[in-house]
């Protein structure tokens, strides 16, 4: 197995839930990754909608090097690069431009995990040898129908279903045979970030082993 598809087994197999964290402040990187590792969660998908996202990256490699840390929202070759050189051990993107693969296709700086929402879609990131896939946004895309529909004429590809999934609907996805995991963000509630409940935090990052999972390393 080559270095990105091993990278990208192991993001989307280490445990049911991968956190979407949405991190303001620096200063709370470090407490919240470690309250969630406290919990059973290894790997951190911080995503580029704030300003401090980069040094967040930045700082979640150098200090707490046992987490494996993805860069969310990532829509452009420029941020793909951006959260390399920051030091991201994958990148994750809401959908798959032309960009984006032309970049795959000419040297990706980390693996990629993209996202889909059509069949067309999927297809299309098939044809370029992908077979891991973020499926955004989960919900809203037509949720454990379209993934249960996609398992016929794709039985290769596996999902990262995120957006829109709680922990009382994660085991619905997670019970699906083309599911490795869900991304959620309910394992770091904003009230307990800014609070710096971080008890609170590695109790929901405890909860979510209970969901298991049908892929495993």
């Amino acid at each position: 197995m080559k270095g990105d598809e091993l990278t990208l087994e192991k993001a989307l197999t280490r445990g049911p839930v991968i956190p979407v964290l949405v991190i303001d402040r620096v200063d709370d990187a470090v407490p919240l990754a470690r309250a969630l590792l406290a919990g059973g969660v290894q790997v951190l998908e911080v995503t580029l909608r704030t300003p401090a996202a980069l040094d967040v990256i930045r700082t979640l490699v150098r200090e707490v090097p046992e987490a494996l840390v993805a860069a969310g929202t990532v829509t452009t070759p420029e941020q793909w690069e951006a959260v390399a050189h920051a030091g991201a051990h994958l990148a994750v993107s809401p959908g798959l431009t032309p960009r984006l693969l032309s970049a795959l296709h000419s040297g990706a700086p980390t693996p990629l995990l993209p996202g889909v929402a059509t069949a067309s879609e999927l297809m299309t990131a098939m044809d370029a040898g992908l077979n891991r896939f973020k499926f955004f946004p989960a919900q809203q895309a037509g949720g454990v129908g379209m993934l249960k529909a996609f398992h016929g004429p794709f039985a290769d590809a596996v999902f990262c279903p995120t957006g829109g999934i709680t922990f009382d609907t994660a085991s619905n996805f997670l019970a699906l045979p083309n599911v490795a995991c869900v991304g959620g963000s309910w394992l770091a509630p904003t009230s307990a970030v800014r609070a710096g409940d971080w008890g609170r935090i590695t109790e929901l990052a405890r909860d979510t082993l209970s969901l298991g999972g049908t892929l495993t390393a």
